[in-house]
């Protein structure tokens, strides 16, 4: 057991795109189609620096990197346009991270409450929702629901806490990038930190580990 054993763990908090869902490379199918049908080339610096952010910031990002300054309607038409694309997408299948599917099933059959916390907008989540299972979690909080207060803030871990009732201090979030991270350190979360597509900084509250191959509600008592 290390010292950040987290006492009477009270909450689980799932991240989803690169945590649970192996997403972030089906995010880029249309994240480089639209900054061609701009007229650009997304780069990858500029990629990686999306990955766990909000729909916003990530239209933000994609505009700047291209070299347009956006109107609020280009912003709109963008991420209406992206977002048709992305479902387009996950429709057509989402693969797992390695070990997420056993994980979850393992950490729900053990009772304690779950929450899914996601930057992805609701619309889409209810599309992964139909791949991961709506049943195993007590409450799902997305990108879109927490007031433009998204990851790297911690409103979305706050709020997950809050509709489970519980303390965020006392909660376990699982998470694989810097944004989302930080997030849930920011929320007073100890961190089981599964990297994916981007290097995690080390810090306060965070666990690394390869794979949530093996993991269940024992390992994460003992984080």
């Amino acid at each position: 057991m290390s010292d950040l054993a987290v006492p009477e763990l009270h909450g689980v908090l799932w991240d989803m795109d690169g945590t649970l869902l192996d997403s972030e490379k089906l995010w880029d199918i249309p994240l480089y189609e639209y900054a061609e049908k701009l007229g650009g080339v997304l780069s990858l610096e500029t990629r990686e620096r999306m990955v766990g952010s909000n729909v916003p910031t990530t239209m933000q990002l994609l505009f700047a990197d291209v070299g347009i300054e956006p109107t609020e309607a280009d912003m709109a038409d963008g991420a209406a346009w992206i977002s048709r694309r992305t479902e387009e997408v996950f429709r057509a299948g989402l693969p797992w991270r390695p070990g997420a599917q056993e994980a979850l099933k393992a950490v729900r059959a053990s009772g304690v409450p779950m929450a899914l916390v996601t930057s992805t907008e609701r619309s889409l989540t209810e599309v992964a929702l139909d791949t991961i299972g709506r049943d195993l979690f007590d409450v799902t909080v997305c990108g879109d629901e927490v007031d433009g207060l998204n990851k790297p803030l911690p409103e979305p871990y706050l709020k997950a806490a809050r509709l489970l009732g519980v303390d965020a201090a006392r909660c376990v979030a699982i998470e694989d990038s810097p944004t989302g991270v930080a997030a849930a350190v920011a929320a007073g979360c100890t961190v089981l930190v599964v990297p994916c597509d981007v290097e995690v900084p080390t810090g306060e509250r965070r666990v690394f580990r390869d794979s949530l191959v093996g993991v269940d509600l024992d390992v994460l008592k003992a984080l």
